[in-house]
């Protein structure tokens, strides 16, 4: 059988064009999609400069994810939210949520809540307080406000997010929701996370923002939801304070969210059941007195 060598090398050729041009429409689209999210989401927005003593661990990234409830001008903002978000190399994804009534040595501060450390110093000292009291290194950080989150999720689900609503929820919250199968939109959904006024109180809360991530997850796994997510990343970056460059953002959002896809997000709660006691303090008011020792044993075996 006769082989031209020129004509296989001229196919190969062609092949290899097409492939590069491909890659590099992909590429030009993807960071036109990220520029024209970021584009919508300039609006208003101050961002400021963050130190945070990152550390990094072999095999694993630990990110810590903070809600940011900004209060008005000349209040302390303070933090909804508290939880640790761990990938692998395996794409397995784990998530910790901190309940924020945690009672816990404060670096400096003494004992308070745990969201205090971060009214008191940022993420920096919130990252110090976890690895004080929990033993657990932080690489990343990442703090969405308010108004970050409803952009987001407008721009991810311009139909809405499918939750099943508990209960009709309205205390505290800014929006009113009917109980049953719905789509929530960003306002409506931040509502949901952040309803608290129940029998269980933040029990049930962390319940739901667990459930919320694995919603938002979800909705970004359609087809057009991972076609979008550079412009997403784009319009939620002004409202995010992280130390994450643009390509951080990008593989770490298809490491966890595409390459993830097939996999479950393990959960845990700190503190575990029967690791803690409910008690009040006169400055504190209603927290948490955590058996630290079994809190730090629990979370270690579910990180490591």
């Amino acid at each position: 059988m006769n082989r031209n060598p020129k004509k296989k090398k001229s196919l190969l050729l062609k092949l290899s064009l097409i492939l590069l041009i491909l890659i590099s429409g992909t590429l030009c689209y993807g960071f036109y999609q990220y520029k024209k999210g970021t584009q919508l989401g300039q609006q208003n927005v101050n961002k400021k400069t963050i130190k945070f003593n990152s550390t990094k661990i072999p095999n694993k990234t630990n990110i810590l994810l903070l809600g940011e409830d900004a209060r008005k001008k000349g209040d302390s903002s303070r933090t909804d939210s508290i939880m640790i978000l761990q990938y692998n190399k395996k794409h397995e994804a784990k998530l910790v949520s901190i309940m924020r009534d945690s009672y816990v040595s404060i670096p400096g501060y003494g004992k308070h809540k745990i969201n205090a450390a971060y009214s008191f110093g940022g993420a920096e000292l919130l990252r110090q307080t976890i690895q004080q009291n929990f033993g657990i290194e932080i690489e990343y950080y990442a703090i969405i406000d308010f108004k970050g989150f409803e952009e987001m999720i407008d721009e991810i689900a311009p139909k809405g997010v499918t939750i099943n609503v508990e209960k009709p929820m309205e205390s505290h919250i800014g929006v009113s929701l009917q109980s049953g199968v719905q789509q929530l939109n960003g306002k409506e959904l931040l509502g949901y996370a952040r309803f608290r006024h129940d029998a269980k109180g933040d029990f049930d809360r962390v319940v739901r923002q667990q459930k919320v991530l694995e919603a938002i997850k979800s909705q970004v796994l359609t087809i057009k939801g991972i076609a979008s997510l550079p412009k997403t990343l784009g319009v939620i970056q002004p409202y995010i304070q992280t130390n994450m460059s643009t390509m951080d953002l990008l593989k770490i959002s298809s490491d966890y969210i595409v390459k993830g896809k097939d996999k479950d997000v393990e959960t845990l709660r700190i503190p575990v059941n029967k690791a803690f006691t409910p008690k009040r303090y006169e400055k504190a008011g209603e927290v948490l007195e955590l058996d630290l020792e079994k809190n730090k044993e629990a979370l270690e075996w579910f990180l490591n």
